[in-house]
């Protein structure tokens, strides 16, 4: 599997979609909040790493995926978990790649520029990102 863009999804998804998605996020973000005023910005900051939109997506996801196969007259629940577990497999690297992302900028942003900081960080975010998943890809 390669990684690539798909815009022609985009077509499919309806406003109601995005503003489920929307509101999930934003109440993990509220929480977070919460979290943050009750434990401190540390206690937090583990939060933040959680996939605010992942759950809402994977409903979302499944639920399209039976859709298609429901229209051809098949039975979509196979399909739908198979597309959700592809898309929780990214969310699991590309969170990999978010605490690398964070444990560089909490390692130096103290002491050197932040742009400096802030770009080397999203590079080593993209760059390991991809790297796992093309390691996944081989195991």
């Amino acid at each position: 599997m390669n990684i690539s863009l798909d815009f022609s999804s985009l077509k499919g998804t309806h406003p109601r979609d995005y503003a489920i998605r929307f509101i999930f996020g934003g109440l993990v973000t509220l929480l977070t909040g919460l979290i943050a005023q009750r434990f401190g910005p540390s206690i937090a900051g583990l939060f933040l790493a959680f996939p605010a939109i992942f759950p809402a997506t994977a409903t979302l996801i499944e639920k399209h995926e039976k859709q298609r196969k429901q229209q051809a007259g098949l039975d979509g629940t196979n399909r739908g978990r198979a597309a959700v577990a592809v898309d929780a497999a990214g969310t699991a690297l590309g969170t990999l790649g978010l605490l690398l992302f964070a444990l560089f900028l909490w390692r130096f942003l103290p002491t050197h520029s932040a742009t400096l900081i802030l770009t080397s960080a999203a590079l080593i975010w993209i760059t390991t990102t991809i790297a796992f998943w093309k390691l996944h890809q081989l195991v």
